[in-house]
């Protein structure tokens, strides 16, 4: 058997097993054994081109040589290096007397680890060149034109595989991007039964739409204020939908559901190791929002702590995982919302005055349902719409009195507890027309719009919520929670708790 035959033989070896890799560790690993077998060497390595660092990071590591000096944890500068000549004019530098001529930097290196000769293969894929594969050999002189020919050819089916494998490490994590978002676009249709539907024509509320428009193209934080259930979320979906951002999720983050150790956490991820139970690195909101928006939902109840990290991020755009080494750039449009006067939060010392002034650039005041009650028989006829469909149901409108009714309570609850309403009404409706008595829609159904209820009644309502937060032991989330026993959000009850002043006792 020629040379020839050999050398195709050996080539074609080398092929099969290097094309065969999937993951880039067990690349260089195959790299490393098959440069082994089938080309004499006393260092073999591979490096591939970093444009952050302008150089070459080693990648494949071996040596025979009893001294290194040019270790592998070495970044080599594209300028001035053999490395980078190769790189630049995409063909084989070869230094044949590297004892006698020192042409580059590192060629000094070479001789103090023993080297006679080094020679630099760029690694091309078409016109693009993604490293240089070095050989060096203890003796010196020009290489045989056959092997040096070989050596290009390995060198081609190392950049081939190396080619391939980057592109499924690509390919994987596209699909576990994508797979992220379409968890949060699950997670959104869940959240959000009317993302679509802005429902109402009084000036109030159109003057919030037409500024909301004004804010969706622009990168500028906005802050969302008003009641509970007014519609701060379906504001927040909407200028996300009306942003250059559209096709990348909207991420939700309510800040007052998780407890003040998970809030950095959940907002900000965390690396393997960094707290008991973190098996596993873990990415944070901020950063499965890259390139779309985050929503803060009640970013009055955020912790102090964790509020200085958010004004890092929102001021640099430079995340910081829990345990991590190294800060992660993000690219993130961030909608907060509350019911709270931060201002006031500002001045008791629960909330800081630069994030507030951070967040407040442009803010969206919604107002209450009792300040638009023209809209209240366009939003009731919209829930009957959606809720008929749901329900299979075939009711065509609500009646006089019972839209005269809704038009006359103050609708504490707001948007949300119309819509509330509609849904138990058409529960307990067959007709063609939706009845609301007075028993759904509450006792204050004669209270005349803008009145404030009587304060018994305010006193039976904080018995009662008293009373099922002692029954829950004070917990407020989750399907045995006090929200869920009341059948109002959480986030409602605790506005409520804020009203009345109730705060859990201390323990002891």
């Amino acid at each position: 058997m020629d040379r020839i035959e050999v050398n195709y033989r050996a080539l074609l070896a080398v092929a099969v097993v290097l094309n065969s890799q999937r993951v880039m560790h067990s690349l260089w690993e195959a790299i490393t054994a098959e440069i082994t077998k089938v080309i004499p060497w006393a260092r073999a390595t591979v490096t591939l081109y970093d444009p952050e660092v302008d150089g070459f990071r080693f990648y494949v590591f071996a040596t025979t040589m009893t001294q290194v000096v040019l270790q592998r944890d070495a970044v080599i500068p594209r300028v001035g290096s053999g490395m980078g000549w190769a790189y630049d004019h995409k063909i084989v530098h070869c230094r044949p007397e590297l004892k006698r001529v020192q042409v580059f930097p590192e060629d000094k290196m070479y001789v103090q680890e023993g080297l006679g000769r080094i020679i630099n293969l760029p690694l091309l894929v078409g016109d693009k060149c993604l490293g240089i594969l070095n050989i060096g050999s203890i003796e010196s002189g020009v290489p045989d034109p056959g092997d040096l020919e070989f050596l290009t050819q390995v060198a081609m089916q190392i950049a081939y595989a190396i080619d391939h494998v980057q592109a499924y490490e690509q390919i994987d994590q596209l699909r576990a991007q994508l797979d992220k978002e379409n968890v949060y676009l699950i997670e959104e249709l869940k959240l959000t039964k009317n993302s679509d539907s802005l429902v109402g024509k009084s000036l109030a509320f159109q003057t919030v739409i037409t500024l909301a428009r004004e804010a969706a193209p622009t990168p500028t934080t906005v802050l969302i204020l008003g009641e509970t259930g007014t519609g701060k979320e379906l504001i927040a979906q909407a200028i996300h939908d009306w942003s250059p951002r559209h096709r990348k999720p909207l991420v939700r983050v309510n800040c007052a559901a998780f407890p003040a150790g998970l809030v950095e956490s959940e907002l900000f991820g965390h690396e393997r190791g960094a707290f008991t139970g973190a098996d596993r690195a873990r990415e944070g909101r901020f950063e499965l929002a890259h390139g779309g928006s985050l929503f803060l939902d009640e970013i009055g109840e955020m912790p102090l702590e964790t509020q200085a990290k958010l004004l890092r991020v929102l001021q640099d755009g430079m995340v910081d995982r829990l345990g991590g080494k190294r800060p992660v750039r993000v690219d993130v449009r961030v909608i907060a919302a509350t019911n709270s006067d931060l201002p006031v939060a500002v001045k008791e010392g629960t909330f800081r005055a630069d994030l507030f002034y951070r967040l407040n650039v442009f803010p969206l005041v919604l107002p209450p349902l009792r300040d638009r009650p023209e809209d209240i028989p366009e939003l009731a006829r919209h829930f009957i719409r959606q809720y008929c469909v749901k329900f299979n149901r075939s009711c065509k409108d609500i009646d006089q009195k019972s839209l005269e009714g809704l038009m006359r309570y103050t609708w504490p609850g707001n948007v949300r507890e119309l819509e509330n309403v509609i849904e138990r009404a058409l529960i307990l409706s067959h007709g063609p027309l939706l009845r609301v008595d007075e028993q759904i829609l509450g006792s204050q159904a004669s209270v005349s719009n803008g009145a404030s209820p009587p304060a018994g009644l305010k006193e039976l309502e904080r018995k009662h919520i008293l009373q099922t937060l002692t029954l829950t032991d004070w917990h407020i989330e989750g399907s045995d929670g006090a929200a869920a026993r009341l059948g109002i959000p959480p986030s409602t009850l605790r506005s409520r708790m804020k009203q009345f002043g109730m705060k859990r006792p201390a323990a002891g």
